[in-house]
């Protein structure tokens, strides 16, 4: 099996797993934070990757979205079990690729931080502290290179940031880094121009510009040690035109616009969306996505055309949703 660094040479695009926390909830497993499962429920996760693994998948991650010790305080859990429970979904991960016999990469889950950061807040009354985001990413990011990820998913980022400085401790540890941020919808009063910001209001042109100025990094550009760029999950709650695959479409297309305009080296891309719009159901107590794994996979081709290479699902998509990507997929090579 090659390295993950030499399959991003080949141009045959990658296909990467779906939601994880729901698979949990189908099974019954609901915990104040999803991490806790690799310890409680160990054979539930080796099935959930098992299930994304047999639809089709070139890459899983980890369930360690919320494994750092920020989230296992904000959980009233002990901080010291973040590495425990990191070791055990990396070990998780790589049971359930043994058993299904079949080349799969393991990507390290680096989740952001349950709250606002110094860097963005402007102090510590309200927010994080900045060596304690250092920290809380370094310690995640030591103990999944100790067990032997492939390469780590920096994802779900509201601050960009937040993401240069995950990716400032990942560059240390000599593995390739993919950079994915969360955007919502926003529209330029002036122009018109419809563009994607965080939270933070950071765009894509945003993120390169901090990856690359080096405040995060000691003036390094970390651009140089990042090999894939884009975006997952998008919370529009009103427009679901900019939700779902039309988000994934519309995002990378900014991301590589932003690059173009910059005159930066091209980079493989990334998305995995929503299932568009979480809607609650009559009983008003249980969420469902409503975007088809038909209608995802309807949109692949346009999606791929648009340059992304690593393509996936984030909330309320499934292993049918992935499964109807894979044939996507390989209908469009």
């Amino acid at each position: 099996m090659k390295s993950f660094l030499e399959r991003l040479q080949d141009s045959a695009p990658l296909v990467f797993d779906g939601g994880f926390g729901s698979q949990l909830f189908l099974r019954g497993i609901q915990l104040t934070n999803s991490a806790l499962a690799n310890e409680s429920h160990p054979e539930a996760v080796v099935a959930i990757h098992g299930d994304y693994i047999a639809a089709g998948v070139d890459a899983i991650e980890t369930n360690t979205f919320v494994a750092s010790p920020l989230h296992l305080a904000m959980a009233d859990r002990d901080a010291a079990q973040a590495e425990k429970l990191v070791r055990l979904a990396v070990r998780h991960a790589r049971q359930a690729v043994e058993r299904s016999g079949r080349p799969v990469y393991v990507a390290g889950s680096i989740g952001p931080s349950p709250g606002a950061i110094e860097a963005d807040a402007g102090g510590v009354d309200f927010g994080i502290a900045d060596a304690a985001v250092r920290e809380a990413h370094q310690r995640v990011m030591g103990a999944m290179v100790e067990e032997g990820v492939d390469f780590f998913c920096i994802e779900t980022m509201f601050s960009a940031k937040e993401a240069a400085m995950a990716a400032e401790a990942a560059r240390h540890t000599g593995l390739p880094i993919a950079v994915n941020l969360t955007y919502k919808y926003t529209r330029d009063r002036k122009t018109g121009q419809e563009i994607y910001r965080t939270d933070w209001g950071h765009s894509a042109g945003d993120l390169l510009d901090i990856l690359s100025g080096g405040e995060f990094s000691g003036g390094v550009n970390l651009l140089d040690h990042i090999q894939v760029l884009g975006l997952n999950c998008g919370a529009e709650s009103t427009l679901p035109e900019h939700t779902g695959m039309p988000y994934a479409i519309n995002g990378v297309r900014q991301l590589r616009l932003a690059m173009k305009e910059r005159g930066l080296e091209a980079k493989r891309f990334m998305a995995f969306p929503n299932a568009g719009l979480p809607r609650l159901d009559k009983d008003r107590k249980t969420t469902h996505y409503p975007h088809s794994p038909e209608e995802m996979a309807a949109k692949t081709g346009e999606l791929l055309r648009e340059g992304a290479y690593l393509v996936g699902g984030c909330c309320g998509t499934t292993p049918d949703h992935i499964r109807a990507l894979r044939a996507a997929v390989d209908a469009a090579r």
